[in-house]
């Protein structure tokens, strides 16, 4: 069976027929290649699509005659993750697969353990990669909604968001992630602690504020796995996952 590509727009079309220009009409007509009579989906990144069938392809846009529109709801509860900065490429490795396991929002958090900063300009282009690889990856699984990369979080501001339904990974937990209480709606948010674990003094910070720690299983996984295997677990829990 063949997939049907997906295309992020800013807005989808109000009419009958549409044009996909710009990035992603180049993108379609040139790299992909995508000829008349194939059927693609627009996607707005906040849970509106537009099933569209292609009538016309030029050198960079694709005229569209758009067949069916629908909106899905957001999934309940939110899931977010709080992901300490990683070196080299694991942060994008992060992002990557948590957008395909489904999770809502992405929040980089500047552990006193990380060994990368986030600083100035090389902050801002390091922010937008973790962007852009949310996005590739939302159109590569289909995602109706495409996840929230929240600005770098320092440890205070991190304590500052922590809700009843955050919970810490942390490899001396006795409560296992798969029994742990959890809420129906609103937020429910996980975090990951570097390569080198969590700070005690930040892990103490964290639990004061309301977070509780959970252990995923018997063994210690990367930064840039961990937040994937526990939406896996939780995506299962929370029924996302039927």
């Amino acid at each position: 069976m063949t997939t049907v590509p997906v295309f992020l727009v800013d807005v989808l079309p109000a009419g009958a027929e549409a044009v996909l220009a710009g990035a992603e009409g180049r993108h379609a007509a040139t790299v992909r290649r995508i000829r008349p009579g194939e059927v693609i989906c627009l996607a707005d990144g906040r849970g509106g699509l537009a099933e569209c069938t292609v009538t016309a392809a030029e050198p960079d846009q694709l005229r569209l005659a758009v067949d069916h529109r629908r909106q899905l709801a957001a999934p309940q509860p939110r899931l977010v993750v709080v992901q300490a900065l990683a070196k080299g490429d694991r942060g994008e490795l992060a992002v990557e697969l948590m957008t395909e396991l489904g999770v809502d929002a992405v929040v980089p958090w500047s552990a006193s353990r990380s060994v990368v900063r986030w600083q100035g300009e090389r902050g801002g282009r390091a922010l937008e990669r973790w962007r852009s690889t949310a996005r590739a990856a939302a159109k590569q699984s289909r995602r109706a909604w495409l996840p929230e990369i929240t600005e770098a979080h320092s440890t205070a501001e991190v304590v500052n968001r922590i809700g009843a339904g955050t919970l810490i990974l942390h490899e001396s937990a006795t409560d296992p992630l798969g029994a742990a209480e959890l809420p129906a709606s609103g937020e429910l948010a996980v975090v990951v602690g570097p390569e080198g674990g969590i700070d005690p003094a930040e892990l103490a910070a964290f639990t004061a504020a309301g977070a509780r720690p959970v252990r995923l299983g018997p063994t210690v996984l990367r930064a840039s796995t961990a937040g994937a295997a526990a939406l896996a677990v939780l995506s299962v829990r929370t029924g996302r996952w039927t």
